[in-house]
């Protein structure tokens, strides 16, 4: 390869997001309180048919941080569940067999399908488990994870390594299909504004079950609590099982959410 060619490929390479955005993401308090204040319109949302729904929390985070959706979830007639693993220090490798072990059990327990709700690491753990027991799942919705294109355009991508023992390296064939499209319905929830993950990496080959969702101005600590990405959940888990259609950008959240046509834009 010569000099040149590959200094193009370096500067074409996708990058983790500036420190302004970063340093921005104090605002996911903001949002949080946004998700209080508007609390009676997020109870217009469909309701949901009493399904199991497992919450996967972030990296660095706990149960604690998925506690707004899971409640919220909970009131609109889901059964909503925690993963009860602790602080989630990453590792796919290592989380996986817990993983698979959390979602047979609430599938055993309930006689149901489980959707999987994902907020950044989560969502990739999310959509590694549909890939092994699609059986088992009954929709994916992921905010703000990383799995596609450059995975190490994070702002996070070091001390995930450190904090793991896994490399992102590792386990590239299982990367490869996690990025791929999912035997099951799925929605990606993102932002540009994300101050933490290139939004470029959270981007799903949309298909006829599969869609992005691009919510505006949200930072990527508030995404899971943000009211436009909760009415948006909401609405994508009350799709009877095995139906999809897109997600329809009217309602009280519609300001809030970018065109369809931008969703996949650069």
């Amino acid at each position: 390869m010569s000099p040149g060619r590959e200094g193009e490929l370096e500067t074409d390479r996708l990058r983790p997001p500036g420190l302004g955005l970063l340093l921005a993401e104090a605002r996911g308090l903001l949002e949080l309180n946004a998700s209080l204040l508007l609390s009676p319109i997020l109870m217009r949302a469909p309701r949901g048919d009493g399904h199991p729904v497992l919450a996967l929390p972030g990296f660095l985070a706990s149960d604690l941080s998925m506690v707004p959706m899971r409640r919220y979830l909970s009131e609109l007639g889901y059964e909503a569940h925690a993963w009860r693993m602790g602080r989630n220090l990453g590792g796919l490798g290592r989380m996986r067999e817990a993983l698979r072990a959390r979602l047979a059990e609430i599938h055993a327990a309930t006689g149901r399908k489980v959707s999987l709700v994902g907020w950044s690491l989560g969502g990739v753990y999310a959509r590694d488990l549909a890939l092994w027991a699609p059986d088992k799942v009954r929709y994916v919705i992921t905010l703000g994870s990383p799995f596609a294109n450059d995975v190490r355009a994070t702002n996070a991508t070091r001390l995930y390594e450190a904090l793991s023992g896994e490399r992102v390296e590792d386990l590239a064939e299982a990367r490869e299909a996690i990025a791929g499209d999912l035997p099951v319905p799925a929605t990606s929830i993102y932002s540009r504004a994300d101050g933490v993950v290139n939004w470029r990496t959270c981007l799903l080959r949309p298909s006829d079950r599969a869609e992005n969702i691009e919510v505006l101005l949200a930072s990527h600590l508030g995404l899971g609590v943000n009211p436009a990405a909760l009415w948006a959940v909401a609405d994508r888990l009350a799709q009877p099982e095995g139906e999809f259609s897109p997600f329809d950008r009217a309602g009280p959240f519609a300001i809030a959410y970018a065109p369809p046509e931008q969703a996949v834009s650069a």
